[in-house]
């Protein structure tokens, strides 16, 4: 999934989230910076993401179709809760989707050698993953 269609996809989950209280794109947010991603308001805490790709093992640019990829989706595991951190909240929401493209969601701050950065590596079944970064 490219960076475009994914900020698509999370504008869409996260609307239909009962905890969230407002989403965005960057673009729409004034960010011209950025050219992915998108603002998340759940409850007094807004979180901006953005959003960078990287295509599948061997793909080039040009000529890549960004068609889904499907396979058993992730499992949902608890719902995002207004308590959650933002990298929290989004890794929940995201696996709630239930997607049958996302092959796999990990947090950057669980990780052994954590990175001082939050964020989330997004893989897709097709191997192209999504890099959601925030800032």
């Amino acid at each position: 999934m490219r960076p475009q269609r994914f900020s698509d996809f999370v504008v869409d989950i996260v609307k239909n989230d009962p905890t969230a209280d407002d989403v965005r794109t960057l673009a729409e947010s004034g960010d011209t910076k950025h050219p992915f991603g998108v603002v998340i308001t759940v409850g007094a805490t807004e979180s901006r993401w953005q959003f960078t790709g990287q295509l599948p093992e061997g793909a080039k640019h040009e000529g890549f179709l960004d068609e889904p990829s499907t396979g058993t989706p992730i499992p949902a595991g608890e719902p995002p809760r207004k308590t959650d951190p933002p990298e929290a909240w989004l890794a929940a929401a995201l696996a709630r989707a239930a997607s049958p493209e996302i092959a796999s969601v990990e947090r950057w701050s669980t990780q052994p050698e954590a990175a001082s950065q939050t964020g989330l590596t997004i893989t897709f079944h097709n191997e192209a993953r999504i890099f959601a970064r925030a800032y």
